[in-house]
C-alpha cells in the first residue's frame, strides 16, 4: 500500500470515490468494500445516489491499517482493534495490549530478520571466497 498521509490528494477536494481511493492505496474496490462489511473501516459515507464517499479521516485509518497489516497482525486482531479504537477511551487499555503485543511480535520479527540477514551475508561472503579460490585440477 502507497503511504497515505491522511492529507488531502494533490489538487483535490476531501472526498474521493472508491476508485480514487483504490489508485491511491494500492487496494482493490473489492477489498475497501470488504473492509467495511467485516468492520475494519467504520462506515463510509455515501452520496445522494448511494456510492462511498471517503474522505482524509478514512484516508488516515487505511493508512493504519496497511502498517499493521505489516506487522503481521491477524485480520481478526485488527477488526477487534478497529472496534476498540470506536469506543474510544473506554477500550485504552484493551487497545494498549493489542499495540503491546504487536510491538513485541514486531521486535521478534525484526531480529529474526537480522538473524537472517547476517547468515546470508555469511554466504556471500562464503561465495566471494570461493571465487577468489583457484580451483584445483
Amino acid at each position: 500500500m502507497s503511504a497515505v498521509s491522511g492529507q488531502p490528494l494533490p489538487g483535490r477536494q476531501d472526498r474521493y470515490t472508491i476508485s480514487q481511493v483504490a489508485a491511491f492505496t494500492g487496494l482493490s474496490a473489492h477489498t475497501l468494500r470488504w473492509y467495511e462489511q467485516i468492520g475494519l473501516m467504520p462506515e463510509v459515507e455515501r452520496s445522494h445516489s448511494g456510492q462511498r464517499v471517503f474522505g482524509s479521516a478514512d484516508l488516515e485509518w487505511l493508512s493504519c491499517v496497511a502498517r499493521l497489516r505489516l506487522t503481521g497482525m491477524p485480520v481478526a486482531v485488527m477488526v477487534r482493534y478497529a472496534e476498540l479504537v470506536r469506543r474510544g477511551a473506554t477500550a485504552d487499555d484493551e487497545r494498549r495490549e493489542i499495540l503491546v503485543q504487536t510491538r513485541h511480535d514486531v521486535v521478534a520479527r525484526i531480529a529474526e530478520l537480522q538473524d537472517t540477514l547476517i547468515e546470508i551475508d555469511s554466504k556471500i561472503d562464503s561465495c566471494q571466497g570461493a571465487r577468489r579460490t583457484p580451483e584445483r585440477a
